[in-house]
């Protein structure tokens, strides 16, 4: 079956219009704000506008059937699509001049990855700040299902878009019809974004800070305002702690939210990937907190304001809220971790392969993956003393068919190939292992901060330009769960059958 490149070039000028009405958002609040940069913002949105309307329409007489491998082409290459584009408006405006640092600075927020090579963000115009947390916002449930949502005004079905594009091992659907799904996410989506702005603004945060940290936050992005992250407020422990519970909600898959918000509050708390996420969550903040309080010094470890309501609190505050943000591969920094003893690094390290629950906005290889792969582990056992009998994984009551684990191996096999790999292309740019490691780690979970010369106060400005192309390609993969990009380099994707 031949490709059918005209809805596959319909869809990406669709995406486009998108891209260049958001930066029209920019530009609008760069207006407000009166930070010089208006008519640079305005230039981007409307030249992406431009090449989307074009695009769409040369393209409109397209077949309305979508197949899968269409569907794949779609979202990976809307993605870079969405990157490529967005990098106007760092270049027009001059706050990133370098096209390959504002492409990777795009692609990280659009991947949520939140690793910035801006090294001092505070000096940034005000319009291009608020670009920069829409890229986490709009990556964050997918750009792909916001677009979704308004398919049936093109008469497109567009369930291969969402398989490709809905994070974790399985789309569960809220509704028969995928459009009123993706309307449901959305919803859900804002509600708890406009919810976090009104907390932090009432917390003490400007608006502005508000409501970028909120865009930030739900995302599970981690790019921030402050040059300090989120340690700029570590006076203010309230904010915090409002900025983890967000962190939280945003690492949990967002179809327990909406059966919550149903009263269906025992059918979300029951799901097994939530109660292993919330034991996870719990256990390592104990952990880490327990170091931190008789170990580490957390005056040398926080970047300002160490301490507010004792040392037991700070030391429970930042144990939570890292842990919280390395689990959900969110990335916000309250303190440098690599300073809270050997013991914590390693901890830490280990946690970026975790990922919040799959249906969620968070990177990483997902908890429901590691669930699963635990309990055929131990059912190995069972299937070794007993090897005629057939003993299925069972999740959530439920017999898993042997497919999805065998997708589950796979696709654990095929993440550390791909941190091998990206550890040793790091380390052939003359980068030290740590550092390496902890890159390759960072980029493919959608972190943020890494180890080493990359840690969480750092940057990735002192990457070589050669090494921010390969993060690049690493957020990427993480981002789409490996399978959705690396598919289309395989040989056989791309014959006509």
């Amino acid at each position: 079956m031949k490709l059918n490149y005209k809805i596959i070039f319909h869809f990406l000028g669709l995406l486009l219009l998108f891209n260049g009405g958001f930066m029209l958002l920019s530009a609008l609040i760069s207006l407000i704000y009166k930070d010089g940069v208006t008519f640079q913002l305005f230039l981007s949105g409307l030249a992406t506008l431009i090449v989307g309307i074009i695009t769409m329409f040369f393209t409109r007489d397209h077949s309305k059937e979508m197949n899968k491998r269409e569907g794949y082409i779609v979202v990976s290459f809307g993605w870079i699509i969405m990157s490529l584009s967005g990098a106007l408006p760092y270049i027009f405006t001059g706050s990133i001049p370098s096209f390959t640092d504002a492409f990777f600075e795009t692609m990280s927020g659009f991947t949520t990855t939140g690793a910035s090579i801006l090294n001092d963000i505070e000096a940034v115009p005000k319009g291009v700040l608020f670009w920069r947390s829409m890229t986490h916002w709009i990556g964050g449930m997918g750009i792909i299902v916001l677009a979704i949502a308004i398919l049936p005004l093109l008469g497109i079905g567009g369930m291969q878009l969402f398989a490709a594009e809905a994070p974790g091992p399985s789309a569960d659907k809220l509704h028969p019809r995928i459009t009123d799904t993706a309307k449901r996410l959305w919803l859900i989506y804002f509600g708890y974004t406009a919810a976090e702005t009104l907390l932090l603004k009432l917390a003490g945060m400007s608006f502005f800070d508000a409501i970028n940290h909120a865009l930030c936050t739900l995302s599970t992005g981690g790019f921030s305002t402050k040059n300090a992250s989120v340690a700029y407020w570590n006076g203010d422990p309230v904010i915090q702690y409002i900025i983890i519970l967000f962190m939280f909600l945003a690492g949990t898959n967002f179809v327990l939210s909406y059966f919550a918000f149903k009263g269906k509050v025992q059918k979300a708390i029951q799901d097994e990937e939530f109660k292993l996420y919330f034991k996870f969550v719990a256990i390592f903040t104990l952990i880490a907190a327990v170091i931190i309080y008789f170990r580490a010094d957390i005056s040398q470890s926080s970047i300002v304001h160490p301490m507010v309501w004792g040392r037991a609190e700070s030391a429970f505050r930042h144990a939570l809220f890292q842990v919280i943000s390395v689990i959900t591969t969110t990335g916000f920094v309250t303190a440098d971790y690599t300073l809270w003893t050997p013991f914590l690094v390693v901890f830490f390290f280990g946690l970026m392969f975790l990922g919040g629950s799959a249906g969620s906005t968070s990177g990483g290889v997902k908890v429901v993956r590691h669930l699963i792969l635990i309990k055929n582990g131990f059912l190995e056992f069972k299937r070794t003393l007993h090897p005629s009998a057939i003993i299925p994984v069972r999740y959530n009551k439920r017999a898993i068919s042997g497919d999805i684990v065998f997708n589950i191996l796979g696709f654990f096999i095929l993440y550390m190939l791909s941190f091998i790999i990206g550890s040793l292309v790091f380390s052939m740019m003359g980068i030290d292992f740590k550092s390496s490691v902890g890159l390759a780690a960072s980029t493919l979970g959608n972190v943020g901060p890494a180890l080493g010369d990359f840690g969480p106060v750092n940057n990735y400005a002192a990457l070589p330009a050669l090494g921010k192309w390969w993060a690049s390609f690493l957020m990427l993969i993480g981002r789409l769960e490996l399978f959705t990009v690396l598919i289309l380099l395989t040989p056989f994707f791309w014959r006509n059958r």
